[in-house]
């Protein structure tokens, strides 16, 4: 699948990858049964369901964010095709869910060459594709800065003196063994708890979310890819923020601060330390996935991934 999901053109390439693909059906969707079909380079990957009056329904294996694609690599259409020519696909003809494509990209193309005399294609309004959000790393950590406003600058180095003054300090860490993140996370999730995320019980402390972020953060260790930065003052953790690596871009996850600290835009500290720790390390863009207000900031660049719902055509009625 990471083969693969390196060969696809997207716009959210850590979201396509294992580490978050097979976390989200572990954490969310245990019950679910996926299938898989593969060649050397490419991957269909979808969860085999059905509608409530049971005909059948192929799923994209997160089907709640939707940042994933079911179809990896160059080959993927033609994969898709020879599942759909498979007997039991002949016999109950599913409706496709194919998320996280590229707006007018060529596996649309491909797809609308290759189905449209059997299957009626629809762009799908609900959920909404959120816009996605990211920022060009080139020129280092200076070059970054020189493309933010100069209000935006002085804000952030005000804050910064201000962090420094109250002796906040910041401490890098990648895991590289499961040992290792599943302890990084503890210290993510006793901060959660003070945030007020956690106060609100809507934070990574919930117990999907737990699962699905520590799965990720131990898969990522296999690889070296994932990246915490905690803001600790008097030796006690006070923040983090939490990300991931892919094809040269660091895709954000989660970041949270004890709620006591909040005049002290500890926030905005941990996205300044990551994105000078992710200059060094030669990255080519901080992704911030989907658009808010805040990450307008941060950020200069939109993307868009489209979803289709691809029905098959009635069948003709036997003579």
């Amino acid at each position: 699948m990471n083969r693969a999901a390196a060969l696809t053109e997207h716009g959210d390439p850590l979201c396509c990858r294992t580490e978050w693909q097979l976390s989200y059906l572990e954490a969310f969707t245990p019950d679910a049964k996926p299938l898989f079909r593969e060649s050397s380079d490419s991957m269909v990957a979808f969860v085999d369901s059905s509608f409530p009056d049971g005909t059948r329904i192929l799923l994209p294996l997160d089907q709640s964010w939707l940042y994933g694609a079911p179809l990896l690599g160059p080959d993927a259409v033609e994969l898709l095709l020879e599942l759909l020519a498979e007997p039991a696909m002949r016999e109950s003809p599913p409706t496709l869910w194919l998320s996280g494509l590229t707006p007018d990209g060529e596996r649309q193309r491909q797809l609308v060459s290759a189905l449209r005399r059997t299957h009626s294609l629809h762009g799908i309004k609900s959920p909404p594709s959120p816009m996605q959000c990211s920022a060009s790393l080139e020129g280092g950590y200076e070059g970054y800065l020189s493309r933010r406003s100069g209000h935006f600058r002085r804000r952030l180095r005000s804050a910064e003196r201000k962090g420094v003054d109250s002796g906040v300090q910041f401490e890098r860490c990648a895991p590289t063994s499961a040992t290792h993140a599943r302890a990084t996370f503890a210290r993510m999730v006793a901060v959660e708890q003070q945030s007020w995320k956690g106060l609100s019980s809507c934070g990574m402390e919930q117990p999907e979310s737990r699962a699905f972020y520590e799965r990720m953060l131990v898969r990522l260790a296999q690889i070296g890819a994932g990246r915490v930065m905690f803001a600790r003052h008097g030796g006690e953790d006070i923040g983090y923020i939490f990300g991931g690596y892919a094809n040269g871009a660091y895709r954000g996850q989660q970041f949270s601060f004890l709620d006591t600290w909040r005049s002290y835009s500890i926030g905005n500290l941990l996205q300044q330390e990551q994105l000078r720790w992710l200059c060094q390390e030669e990255a080519e863009r901080y992704d911030m996935g989907p658009m808010m207000e805040y990450k307008a900031h941060w950020t200069e660049q939109q993307s868009r991934m489209d979803s289709w719902l691809v029905r098959p055509r009635a069948l003709r009625p036997r003579t």
